[in-house]
């Protein structure tokens, strides 16, 4: 004879009252900012456009962030599970993987003799809004076992609830096996296998009896769905991604460089217009779509991987500079106390012919190189029309600021535009070689403010030529020279007696914290260790700090900054977000989390792959045939092998030593191999 467990204490015709989802509120006083959900602690499942969040309990509660999404609506707020009329105790949340994450609960039942329960709860949760609920039973004798989900959604948008404004939650219909909600054209779907034994719809609940024989387990499946079309390009083919591998003296690579491509895959969107290109959004949950900066760095970040990502991504942003100067358009970004917001589309139109020059020395097909050149070429007229007669790039509006990470980026470009222009037999390639010699030439003494400990190079020249002194992590981009013919690095914005101070300071105890680089030096003026661009440790910016190093010799501050993100990344469960608190690390410390970081993120995903990459300093040419190996002697990290990696389109591996000897062990054929 089967155990009743006691069901909820409303009773079968009583079912409890559903918990409604009141907005939230805007936030006190008139012209306040709204308060943003904390999203640090949730688990995140993500294979966009589709994605899920909630608490490592598992339940969704209808609060902050929690739900199911699909193309940045929410279409499930609230599912919560109970089991013989009480919530299950959270044991365990976590990711699986990007896309798929597991939680468990145990419920204790009327027969459970001391404190050991009978029922163990396990949901296993997809992005593309299916959830597996499966209780398994440890007790000697059958149950049965009333199971009660509450249902409920807003139906609101994901930037609505970012900005602490949800909708009011929406009645809900009986639906085939399940409920339905509408909206206007939006609506949701949630149907359940094997269909619940009973329905009601004004509270939202769907409700089971199971038995459970002794050691035997019963499973519901929900599945969440809207009649939208979903593109995703992460999970359903065609995913320019490979599958990669790292091993070595320090295992915490493997699960680090694993996670960070499954991130990456995680966040590929496609052009709706054009469905075969895809990019990678940002990142979760805060910029779930295109940013043109953050995406081009990703994806120059993740040319080991191929070149098929950042060609997409170079299509769908040459596409928007149509019918305009050549600009690639993106909003402005805070830069934190001591300079006004920078414009993300000056800085990727910049970064446009980078892309598309280091693409091709890793070896983008020339069918794409030729679609893609004249994009890059509008990138430089509108570069040539910018700086007129001048030397600098200034910030577009009326202030008149020339920032040094501007003009590094000004730099680079002209450089590497110049090879991109010369190797495909177009011209002006001296006229940028000649205007990146000017540029080096008076950045050097304009840029630099001598002092009796060594000097500095200024963030900005104000429009009368004061300098803005402060230091910070975006100083990393003057190291970052970029990729040229035969493997060469390009010159530098300094020289080498400033290369050398700029390494000390980068490596000193006012910018690495111990866990990467602050945003903002600790001992300037509006230090804020939580400050996005005043403190906090910015992972892309680390990376390029640690290449930037290493290309030009500083491998002791390379490696400590490189080693202080590998700790960090163990911390966060190998999964970086975008940036973190810059706090100093201390012998029982631990990197706090930002509350408003995105993670994952393409640029700190991507950022990983470029660290690996730094190791071994894979110097591709492909165009001339060639590839070589230069890796720090140091080596940081020691022994080090990585695999699946792409040169020329075809896979690659490459193992460092512990004694920082390099050696190419798989590479397309035709390719003459060096160290």
């Amino acid at each position: 004879m089967a155990l009743t467990v006691p069901q909820s204490s409303a009773g079968r015709g009583a079912p409890p009252t559903p918990r409604r989802t009141a907005p939230a509120p805007v936030g006190g006083p008139a012209g306040r900012a709204a308060a943003l959900p904390a999203t640090h602690g949730m688990i995140i499942c993500a294979d966009l456009p589709s994605l899920a969040l909630s608490a490592d309990h598992g339940q969704l509660t209808g609060h902050g962030f929690d739900g199911f999404y699909q193309s940045g609506r929410r279409l499930l707020s609230r599912c919560v599970l109970r089991v013989a009329g009480r919530e299950p105790i959270a044991v365990q949340g976590r990711s699986l993987a990007a896309d798929r994450a597991r939680f468990v609960g145990v419920v204790r039942t009327q027969g459970d003799g001391g404190p050991d329960p009978g029922i163990m709860v396990e949901r296993v949760r997809t992005a593309d809004g299916v959830e597996r609920i499966t209780l398994r039973s440890s007790a000697p004798r059958p149950l049965r076992v009333p199971v009660e989900i509450t249902l409920g959604t807003d139906l609101a948008d994901l930037g609505a609830i970012g900005a602490g404004r949800p909708g009011p939650e929406l009645p809900a219909s009986v639906h085939d096996s399940g409920m339905r909600w509408a909206a206007g054209p939006a609506h949701c779907v949630v149907t359940a296998d094997p269909p619940p034994g009973d329905a009601l719809a004004s509270a939202g609940l769907l409700r089971w009896e199971m038995d459970l024989p002794p050691g035997g387990s019963r499973t519901v499946e929900l599945r969440v769905r809207t009649d939208r079309p979903v593109r995703s390009a992460g999970r359903t083919g065609g995913c320019p991604l490979p599958e990669v591998s790292a091993e070595g003296d320090d295992p915490r690579v493997r699960d680090l460089l694993r996670t960070a491509v499954e991130d990456l895959r995680s966040l590929l969107m496609r052009d709706p217009a054009h469905p075969s290109d895809v990019y990678p959004a940002a990142g979760i949950p805060w910029r779930c779509g295109l940013a043109p900066a953050d995406a081009l760095w990703a994806v120059r970040m993740a040319l080991p991987l191929g070149t098929r990502l950042a060609a997409a991504t170079l299509r769908t942003l040459a596409r928007t500079q149509a019918g305009g100067d050549g600009r690639i358009p993106g909003p402005f970004r805070d830069a934190g106390p001591h300079l006004p917001p920078g414009c993300t589309g000056l800085e990727a139109t910049l970064a446009f012919p980078v892309v598309l020059a280091e693409a091709r020395r890793w070896g983008l097909p020339e069918s794409d190189l030729a679609e893609l050149l004249p994009a890059a070429e509008r990138c430089l007229d509108w570069l040539r029309t910018a700086l007129g007669d001048g030397v600098y790039l200034r910030d577009p509006g009326p202030v008149g600021l020339r920032r040094a990470e501007t003009q590094a980026h000004a730099h680079r470009a002209a450089l590497l535009g110049a090879d991109l222009l010369e190797s495909c037999g177009r011209p002006g390639a001296a006229h940028w070689r000649d205007r990146a010699a000017d540029l080096r030439r008076a950045f050097r003494e304009d840029f630099w403010i001598e002092d009796r400990a060594g000097g500095r190079p200024c963030a900005a020249l104000a429009a009368d030529g004061r300098p803005v002194p402060h230091l910070g992590s975006s100083t990393a981009h003057l190291l970052d020279t970029g990729l040229l013919g035969a493997g060469r690095a390009a010159p530098g914005l300094l020289d080498k007696v400033q290369t050398e101070q700029l390494a000390r300071l980068l490596g000193g105890p006012s910018m690495d914290t111990g866990w990467g680089l602050r945003g903002l030096g600790a001992k300037e003026a509006g230090h804020n260790p939580f400050g996005h661009r005043s403190g906090a440790v910015r992972v892309h910016e680390t990376a390029v700090a640690v290449s930037g190093l290493a290309a030009a010799g500083y491998e002791r501050e390379a490696g400590s900054l490189l080693r202080g993100l590998l700790d960090a990344a163990q911390a966060f469960g190998h999964r970086l977000p975008e940036m973190y608190a810059g706090e100093q690390r201390t012998a029982d410390s631990s990197p706090l989390p930002h509350p408003a970081a995105c993670r994952p993120a393409a640029v700190s995903a991507a950022a990983v792959v470029h660290l690996c990459a730094t190791l071994v300093s894979i110097r591709p040419d492909v165009p001339a045939g060639t590839v070589r190996l230069t890796p720090l002697n140091s080596a940081p990290l020691g022994a080090l092998q990585l695999s699946g990696l792409r040169v020329a389109g075809e896979p690659f591996a490459a193992r460092v030593s512990r004694l920082g000897l390099g050696m190419v062990e798989e590479a397309a054929d035709g390719l003459q191999l060096g160290v």
